[in-house]
């Protein structure tokens, strides 16, 4: 019996300690990434929901800017742009916390400090961090994160949004200093796009 408990015992610290290992990897990732500048980057998308696309993003704190060949999309901290290249019309939203949670890379960086339970595989390379939601009512069911280990720079995000999985390849992760105004739509690039104000 003692045996067994001591055995018990061990597997608890060794299970806490890993916890607490893969929640510094992701502290350490996050704080990368929470720049007063701001960071940009290359991604490829493949999801089964929405389907594959490529392109650049940027983010500076809450906000972000995401441009692909068929759209882009900006975010200010209240109000979201989204331009269809295809129908040459862009909406105008101020998108519900729900909303954010779904779209915006700031909330995936932090949302996995609360409400998310974490184990951790590791290579030669990177970290895998397997995130499962606690709660019932989370848009993000699970959610992967590969991180380099000599940069803390997240390198792949695969997420779980109901029963269909979308996953992020990141490259070309870097700092730049961006303005507020490059989170913006600036209507003289569009002379022609159609507004659509949805507010």
């Amino acid at each position: 019996m003692k045996r067994l408990f001591f055995a018990f015992a061990m597997l608890l610290v060794a299970t806490m300690s890993f916890g607490q290992t893969a929640r510094q990897i992701l502290d350490k990732c996050a704080a990368t990434l929470n720049t007063k500048d701001g960071m940009q980057a290359n991604f490829t998308m493949s999801s089964a929901q929405y389907g594959s696309a490529s392109g650049t993003i940027a983010i500076k704190g809450q906000k972000f800017h995401a441009t692909t060949n068929m759209a882009a999309m900006w975010f200010d901290g209240k109000t979201q742009w989204t331009y269809m290249k295809k129908n040459d019309e862009v909406s105008v939203t101020n998108p519900s916390q729900a909303q954010l949670e779904a779209i915006n890379p700031y909330h995936f960086i932090n949302m996995y400090k609360n409400g998310y339970s974490y184990t951790m595989t590791k290579d030669a390379n990177s970290y895998k961090v397997h995130l499962t939601s606690t709660g019932k009512n989370s848009r993000i069911g699970e959610m992967f994160i590969t991180i380099d280990k000599q940069t803390s720079h997240p390198t792949e995000v695969k997420l779980l949004q109901g029963k269909k999985w979308t996953t992020f390849v990141i490259s070309d992760l870097k700092k730049v200093k961006m303005a507020d105004s490059a989170f913006q739509f600036n209507s003289k690039d569009f002379p022609k796009a159609e507004v659509i104000d949805l507010r």
